[in-house]
């Protein structure tokens, strides 16, 4: 069986807030690459639940966060329906999507 590990490493400050986020794979060689947030989701088969890391470097601008955020949602929608052929699902995240980049793009506007 091949066998592949993902590696993060987060260097905290004085007050343990994420000032830098680096990972790297072992299937991609030795390179470290660096982000400025995570949002890892896993099932628990144990608990039957999502377990989530949540994770933002602290010169994450909010406007950013936003658009991770519904990148974040696009490609679930993708995976939704790549697995389960949900294609019902996979439209309604779609469409959220839309109807947030709306938003940020009309928060945009008004402030700035």
């Amino acid at each position: 069986m091949k066998k592949s590990e993902i590696y993060f490493s987060i260097a905290l400050d004085d007050q343990k807030i994420p000032e830098a986020i680096s990972w790297r794979a072992t299937d991609a060689g030795e390179k470290i690459h660096f982000a400025k947030a995570i949002n890892i989701s896993l099932w628990d088969r144990d608990e039957a639940g999502t377990m989530k890391i949540d994770l933002w470097t602290k010169d994450m601008p909010v406007e950013e966060m936003k658009y991770f955020y519904i990148d974040s949602i696009g490609a679930m929608a993708q995976s939704i329906a790549t697995a389960t052929s949900d294609q019902v699902m996979a439209q309604k995240m779609r469409a959220l999507c839309e109807e947030l980049m709306q938003h940020v793009e009309q928060d945009r506007q008004k402030n700035g």
